[in-house]
């Protein structure tokens, strides 16, 4: 194999007669080798290629766009004497059919090429570099639709062959000719280099942010990455077919979207909605993608444990970008969950307040997916659902036999085109079902109390292009809720081919639903206004304070009885556990507000809400003089977290220590006790660092003193999660710029 230098030459190795010698610059027969060096020219080609920020040392270029290379022969290189014939390769059963294996040469036409060759490289001399001295200057080029992988290239010349270089061949968002093309800078940048985001949390009408360390550009992560593609299932199957299909995006964003999950295969992530995590960590302890990536990678392909939604979408997120797939992260609140594709999401009440049975449809506060930007010619010719297209990695439903979603086209769910592929019908009812409220006697009958056709799907987010701001995509989703587009839109939907069929008006009968138009009358009549208000910000650890505010347009005095429960809720939607309910009857007078207070003391909720941060609080309501009327009231609060602070101590410069000091504040009346600190961040620590602190007792402030010493350049994000025996994954950060 001839020496390959990154940026510079080196003296010769050998390959002769179609094998490599690995014992000097002679060939057995005492000659002297024709291949001297190669230079790779990695920094340039790299920088370039924008993948210096990966590696400085590893050539990986992306499809579509040329690159740099110098062979050094040992004697001139004359065309009429025979060409310079070169080979790129990547996987098993490497076939120019399957566009796995390219022969392309010096002069152009001295290949004998098969003629349905796929993906076909090319090379470029520069002859004014000196040809006669040997000193050739090559421009290489992978086609727009090269597989992705890592590559072998070969050359052979005049009867001795060597390996030019090992490289990775990435997707390229800057190509035009590439199906990943986005065409404006910052929006390229922004979801495809950016290494730091922000997931979006909490509830509807509690958003909070969650920052996250994407981090795709460390540099083992590129060996992950490419170990995920190589072990999916697929891959195991046929490994020949799977390479070749690695040219397509829509093909391996599907891919990942399996691969991170572990339900079906090797994935990288392993869920659970429980309230303990054996052998393993809480999602929320997670702040970023590497950690988890890593310890998958080298705990030999077994899944970490453990993830929810955001984590699943986070990492995913990091795999996309890294792969060259424009991509970002997107909360939809209030998520349906449709388990029977009749677009409709059964909810059931007990007639003394709390959930009486789980149903199969759920409700989530929010649910996190990405999105990948892609071109969809599978579909249409005219590029109609090209763009932007839903990717979902959390295991919900299986997609043809397998754990993954998508991709579904963002501009089909806006049309209401459920019956393309992938997924579209699940996903169009996250975003938009109709959402049908059941009260249910203790003699097992039921009866509609309320139908909500706008509930599902609000406040629909990511991040902003350049900033940290919100960033409301719903109109991306749906039309205005409630206006006669939306309405003709959801019509539409249900008439698609794939929706089930069989029962009356598609399967929504008095059982199972209200009819998808949102037409059935519902009882009783909406005579009675009822609206929970926060009397304080509700924080952890301190006591929840609201109040229920009741009128009527009636002009005569009600007695009504109030059944009021309070539930620790996962964030999916299911109950966690009873907090506390309480009945009373209160008389409402005409043109009167009345107020009822609600209180759920910390020492009441603080034990039953150590893993979740968010509790349902319930109003179930009956008129005393008309027991057949009933009236719901729900509100889903989300606690905050007390806060925390990060000081960072002096001028931050490469390679030299910096030190930052924790600060937090114990807000309850007990101590706090295995107190832990976790710091991460891309650029700044290499690997998660834990630290173990002191007990913290009541009103008593932590002090933690680090030092660090940061790896790259540029602005970085330093994460902080506090944990105790009381309060579980407390997030910090701060912003850092990292000079040289």
């Amino acid at each position: 194999m001839a020496n390959v230098a990154n940026d510079g030459r080196n003296e010769a190795g050998s390959m002769a007669n179609g094998g490599p010698d690995e014992a000097g610059d002679v060939t057995d027969e005492g000659r002297q080798s024709i291949f001297q060096s190669v230079v790779l020219h990695t920094p340039l080609n790299n920088a370039e290629h924008r993948t210096s920020e990966i590696s400085v040392d590893r050539l990986i270029v992306r499809r579509g766009q040329p690159f740099k290379l110098t062979i050094n022969l040992s004697r001139p290189f004359i065309p009429a004497l025979g060409p310079l014939c070169i080979t790129a390769t990547t996987g098993e059963e490497a076939s120019e059919e399957q566009g796995t294996l390219s022969l392309f040469s010096i002069p152009e036409d001295a290949t004998n090429r098969s003629a349905s060759a796929k993906a076909v490289w090319k090379a470029e001399p520069h002859w004014s570099a000196t040809p006669l001295t040997g000193h050739m200057s090559l421009t290489i080029t992978p086609p727009a639709d090269t597989p992705i992988g890592q590559y072998t290239l070969r050359a052979k010349y005049s009867h001795e062959e060597t390996v030019l270089a090992v490289l990775v061949v990435l997707f390229n968002t800057w190509c035009s000719d590439d199906w990943v093309f986005l065409p404006h800078e910052a929006e390229r940048k922004e979801y495809v280099m950016t290494e730091q985001g922000v997931i979006y949390i909490g509830s509807g009408d509690y958003i909070s942010s969650l920052h996250w360390n994407f981090g795709q550009f460390e540099a083992d992560l590129i060996d992950v990455c490419l170990k995920i593609l190589d072990i999916n299932p697929k891959h195991l199957n046929n490994p020949a077919e799977d390479n070749s299909a690695r040219c397509n995006p829509i093909y391996v964003g599907r891919l990942v979207s399996a691969m991170i999950n572990s339900n079906d295969d090797s994935g990288v992530l392993k869920g659970s909605w429980a309230s303990t995590f054996p052998f393993g960590v809480p999602p929320t302890h997670w702040s970023g993608s590497v950690e988890i990536l890593r310890r998958w990678y080298q705990g030999h392909c077994q899944p970490v444990r453990y993830g929810q939604c955001w984590v699943f979408a986070g990492v995913m997120c990091t795999v996309m970008r890294l792969l060259g797939i424009p991509c970002r992260v997107v909360t939809n609140y209030e998520s349906a969950h449709d388990t029977n594709g009749n677009l409709s999401i059964d909810v059931y009440h007990a007639d003394y307040g709390v959930m009486e049975r789980e149903s199969p449809d759920s409700i989530w506060n929010f649910h996190v997916w990405v999105e990948g930007w892609m071109r969809r010619p599978d579909l249409t010719e005219d590029n109609k659902y090209d763009g932007w297209q839903v990717f979902d990695p959390t295991p919900q439903e299986r997609s043809n036999g397998v754990y993954c979603c998508g991709p579904a086209s963002v501009t089909a769910i806006l049309n209401g085109d459920v019956d393309l592929k992938y997924d579209l019908k699940f996903v169009f009812a996250e975003v938009n079902a109709d959402c049908i409220d059941w009260l249910i006697f203790a003699n097992g009958l039921k009866k509609k109390i309320f139908s909500d056709t706008g509930k599902i799907g609000q406040n629909i987010s990511t991040k902003s292009v350049g900033s940290n701001k919100r960033w409301n995509i719903t109109d991306n989703y749906k039309h205005r809720e409630g206006s006669k587009k939306e309405r003709s839109i959801f019509k539409y939907a249900t008439t698609r081919k794939l929706l089930k069929s069989g029962n009356k008006k598609m399967g929504l009968d008095e059982e199972n639903g209200a009819d998808p138009d949102g037409s059935d009358d519902v009882h009783p009549p909406q005579e009675l206004s009822m609206q929970f208000e926060e009397v304080s910000k509700p924080r952890n650890g301190q006591d929840v304070s609201l109040k229920l505010l009741v009128n009527s347009k009636d002009r005569v005095t009600r007695t009504l009885s109030f059944n009021i429960s309070v539930q620790a809720m996962t964030y999916n939607g299911s109950s966690a556990a009873n907090i506390q309910s309480e009945v009373k009857d209160e008389t409402l007078q005409p043109g009167k507000v009345l107020f009822i207070p609600v209180l759920v003391p910390f020492t009441v909720y603080g034990a039953q809400m150590m893993h979740w941060n968010s509790m349902k609080v319930s109003a179930l309501v009956t008129d005393k003089e008309k027991p057949d009327f009933t009236y719901l009231a729900e509100d889903n609060v989300v606690l905050q977290n007390p806060p925390i602070s990060i000081t960072v101590i002096g001028l931050v410069r490469l390679h030299r220590p910096f030190a930052m000091e924790v600060i937090f504040m114990n807000p309850i009346n007990d101590t706090l006790k295995d107190c832990s600190l976790t710091l991460s961040g891309s650029g700044i620590f290499r690997k998660d660092e834990e630290f173990k602190l002191p007990d913290v007792k009541p009103s008593h402030r932590l002090r933690a003193n680090v030092t660090m010493y940061p790896y790259k350049t540029g602005e970085r994000t330093l994460h902080v999660d506090f944990n105790c025996s009381v309060f579980k994954d407390i997030k910090g950060i701060c912003t850092i710029n990292i000079k040289l």
